[in-house]
């Protein structure tokens, strides 16, 4: 006679394997990514080294530590490092502040095109700072930030108002589309208002290039609080766009409150954007190629494409104004522009480097 199993008799649960893990928790606790952030704060400590001893008067890594340690007025090469310093500095907000905020657009828009200057925020900011020169008389960093910010935040609202207009909200191409209009229509709008007044034109057209040089520490000081307040709100977001990621749906059946969440990284994002484009004018594709760069090394995980993202944004700023200093000696070309040539390259190749992965 069959003894029959018993129903009580509990079966064994199946193992589950390493690869059915989630992505982030399995990144997160990752010791090799852990040493892949410490190995990108090296590049930029070297970078930021290179930014202080290479230019139209280059000097030696030895003189710029003599120059940082025990500064003699005396040494013509000293004051050449003490007056990078300041450049350097900025150059490492700036990089920074952009490159989180352009990882945080894309998260919140689910649109990996995403970036400050296709959603017409930097456009933005930039009308806002022509409006307050051609009115108001401004001339200081100290004064184009507020105006920057008002104009960053309205760009971004109108943007998302437009693309949710219809039944199904505000997708990613609805997104890109509204950003791409309205980024052309203010830029309509801030040639109307230049044409028409020469001593605006003269002052906004050496903000407009984009631009490192000529920032002394004032300025510094009145834009690094707002950064540091951006840069720690927008890391502090990382778990909701991973949540945001997998869609509205999904993220409302996880807990999540998909609008308070868009809403705190879009708070960061014009933070970020106003501060960053009143310090050093409009500056293009580093929200747009760094973060791409940075998953493929952390894949999809916005707690790490953030820092990451913060850190080599300053690397790709600095590098490219340490080339626009040497490249057309005795002169140099404005960071602004060289982002573009140092950055249009770098995405075509991931475009077909993420093409040809997928074929």
């Amino acid at each position: 006679m069959a003894v029959q199993a018993s129903p009580l008799r509990a079966t064994p649960s199946p193992r589950r394997s390493p690869t059915q893990e989630p992505v982030g928790r399995r990144r997160s606790s990752s010791p090799r990514t852990v040493a892949r952030l410490g190995l990108v704060a090296l590049v930029l400590l070297v970078v930021c080294a290179a930014s202080l001893t290479i230019g139209a008067r280059s000097v030696g890594v030895g003189t710029m530590i003599d120059a940082v340690t025990a500064f003699d007025p005396a040494n013509g090469d000293h004051a050449v490092v003490l007056s990078r310093v300041p450049r350097t500095v900025i150059g490492l907000l700036v990089g920074a502040a952009l490159a989180a905020a352009g990882a945080a657009l894309q998260g919140i828009a689910r649109n990996p095109l995403a970036d400050p200057g296709i959603l017409g925020i930097n456009a933005g900011a930039a009308l806002a700072v022509v409006v307050g020169i051609y009115v108001f008389g401004l001339s200081s960093a100290s004064g184009y930030i507020w105006f920057a910010f008002v104009g960053a935040a309205a760009a971004a609202l109108v943007v998302y108002a437009v693309a949710s207009i219809g039944r199904e909200g505000a997708t990613p191409v609805k997104l890109a589309l509204a950003g791409a209009a309205l980024a052309a229509g203010l830029a309509s709008l801030t040639n109307a208002v230049l044409v028409s007044s020469q001593e605006t034109l003269d002052t906004f057209r050496f903000w407009q290039v984009g631009t490192l040089s000529g920032r002394g520490w004032d300025v510094i000081g009145t834009v690094s609080p707002f950064l540091l307040v951006g840069l720690v709100l927008t890391l502090a977001t990382g778990k909701l766009l991973n949540s945001l990621a997998l869609g509205d749906d999904v993220a409302r059946a996880l807990g999540q409150n998909v609008g308070l969440a868009r809403g705190l990284a879009a708070l960061g994002v014009v933070i970020l954007c106003g501060a960053a484009t009143a310090a050093a004018g409009p500056i293009g594709f580093v929200g747009l190629v760094i973060p791409h760069m940075v998953r493929l090394v952390v894949g999809a995980d916005y707690r790490w494409i953030l820092p990451f993202s913060a850190l080599l944004g300053p690397v790709l700023l600095l590098s490219a104004d340490i080339i626009g200093r040497v490249v057309l000696p005795p002169g140099e070309v404005q960071v602004g522009i060289m982002t573009a040539v140092v950055g249009a390259p770098v995405f075509i190749w991931l475009v077909r480097r993420r093409r040809m992965a997928q074929l």
